[in-house]
């Protein structure tokens, strides 16, 4: 379960000013944009069972992540950004993400006032940052500021999809968020590649050759 470890030790380190925790979602998807997360939980003032609950996303179930949202606007602050479709066409998955989290961490510094002291950031890749960084593998797992981030970006995430099905029925998306299952896919075939589908990504490149061919 996640923890304050991290961020202790840090502290212990030598680390002054805020430590945020950054973690991403939607990687993985063949539609929409990439969402980051920067959160800064207020150790304190949060509840233990508030914090007890939080956990890697995808852990979660959707209803529960849904309950947590709130809470987490409420004892952390946030900063939220995105990498869009057409960016992660022209630079690539992984850097559309990092570039998602640079955003999240500088939307962040302009809510606090300044630049954290460190951002904690979920994976083994490092985005450039202002400000000093630290990588964690699972560290949404392991950190608790992560885990805010990561339950908080996945919300949205999942709100945005849904509003986006609602303007391109037939694929899915307020179900499947834009990942590729079978009804992603069969509503691909029958409908086409929308202007929120990544192109680049093999599956929808894909369809895209056979529809030229």
């Amino acid at each position: 379960m996640p923890d304050f470890s991290l961020e202790e030790a840090a502290r212990a380190a030598g680390v002054r000013g805020a430590i945020v925790g950054v973690d991403e979602v939607g990687r993985g998807p063949w539609a929409g944009p990439v969402v980051a997360c920067a959160a800064l939980a207020f150790e304190q003032d949060a509840p233990a069972d508030f914090l007890a609950a939080l956990q890697d996303s995808k852990q979660l179930s959707q209803a529960r992540r849904e309950a947590l949202a709130p809470m987490i606007a409420r004892y952390c602050r946030l900063g939220l950004a995105e990498a869009s479709v057409r960016e992660i066409e022209a630079h690539n998955i992984l850097a559309a993400s990092l570039l998602a989290m640079r955003r999240a961490v500088d939307a962040l510094a302009c809510r606090i006032g300044g630049q954290p002291g460190l951002a904690l950031v979920d994976g083994n890749r490092a985005p450039s940052l202002a400000c000093p960084v630290e990588t964690a593998v699972k560290g949404d797992g392991r950190s608790l500021s992560i885990a805010a981030a990561s339950v908080f970006a996945k919300v949205m995430r999942d709100r945005h999809m849904a509003e986006l099905a609602a303007q391109h029925p037939g694929y899915g998306w307020e179900r499947n968020a834009g990942y590729g299952v079978p009804e992603h896919l069969a509503g691909l075939q029958t409908l086409g590649v929308t202007i929120h589908h990544r192109r680049t990504f093999t599956p929808v490149a894909k369809l895209l050759t056979q529809i030229d061919s």
